[in-house]
């Protein structure tokens, strides 16, 4: 196995474990970014963290970690 295969199961293995706090992170450097930038790129935020949670969601094939 791969340093990068062995990166990806370990964090497979956080996700599982704590995608609470996996997404409450995602979600508080979104409204940190969006409190910097002033509310201008507020769409683009949320897409990006949007698009991050659903990755790292589906690392172990399923979507039940993150909601």
């Amino acid at each position: 196995m791969g340093f990068l295969d062995d990166a990806k199961d370990k964090l497979g293995d956080l996700v599982d474990e704590h995608g609470d706090k996996v997404a409450d992170g995602l979600d508080k450097a979104a409204e940190f970014a969006e409190d910097k930038t002033g509310g201008k790129f507020d769409s683009q935020i949320e897409t990006g963290v949007d698009k991050a949670k659903d990755a790292l969601d589906s690392l172990d094939g399923k979507n039940d970690d993150i909601s």
